[in-house]
């Protein structure tokens, strides 16, 4: 299929589509439609549908899509059957826990090495390479580097990126909380984590105040069926 070019909304939802479906039982069903995929991500129909004409042409009327093509489809659509080898800059804590994550093969990345003015070993428990940032120009020349991942504080990240971009680097994903100044042609994608916490807890205490207040109006309601009926004489009051 024709690759388009697609907004960073529609990547962001395609990896979630392609968990979903591979998360399913073999036993599953062999088709899928766009309508089945959204009720089970709580997403609407339309905007799946949408998605899903983008990545793969394979869809049928009243059948849908058959599971294991789509699956095909979408990890082809966005690069993953294609290894890119990547570079990390700053093996503190984060880094070392990117470079042990192994779920990166799955999605097509390699990350070859990593890089830190002052690195206090020259291997993780992995085994992979860990070298100082001096070797870091003649790596990325010999290996071809085209991504950097950047785990460094803020304060250095735009020079480590400027030294990326120097080493031949096209694409940075960026860990550290800074925005980066970087040419037109570079691709970056942010990964913000004090954004990210904003927006959950904002979400949070919405969630919170909402449930408060049905407490408060179900109190209300118990209190008012509680109440004793006060029965009123009817007609003239008796003689004593």
């Amino acid at each position: 299929m024709e690759q388009k070019k697609v907004s960073k909304s529609v990547l962001k939802r395609l990896p979630g589509y392609l968990a979903y479906l591979k998360s399913l039982p073999e036993d599953a069903p062999a088709h899928i439609s766009a309508t089945s995929l959204a009720n089970a991500l709580g997403m609407g129909e339309v905007q799946v549908r949408k998605d899903l004409a983008i990545v793969s042409d394979g869809g049928r009327p009243k059948i849908g899509y058959l599971r294991e093509s789509l699956i095909t489809d979408i990890e082809q659509f966005l690069g993953y059957d294609n290894t890119t080898d990547a570079v990390l800059i700053g093996a503190g804590k984060l880094g070392l826990a990117l470079m042990g994550y192994s779920g990166f093969e799955e999605y097509g990345l390699n990350i070859q090495a990593a890089f830190d003015n002052n690195p206090v070993t020259d291997k993780t428990e992995d085994g992979q390479p860990i070298y100082p940032m001096t070797k870091l120009e003649h790596f990325c020349k010999v290996h071809k580097v085209l991504m950097g991942i950047i785990t460094v504080p803020a304060a250095h990240a735009q020079e480590v990126a400027d030294r990326l971009i120097a080493c031949g680097v096209k694409a940075i994903w960026n860990f550290a909380p800074i925005h980066l100044d970087v040419p037109a042609h570079i691709l970056v994608q942010n990964e913000n984590m004090a954004t990210s916490l904003a927006v959950l807890s904002v979400h949070l205490r919405a969630q919170i105040k909402e449930e408060k207040k049905e407490q408060e109006q179900s109190k209300v309601e118990e209190v008012s069926d509680e109440k004793p009926l006060i029965n009123k004489p009817h007609g003239r009051k008796p003689w004593g």
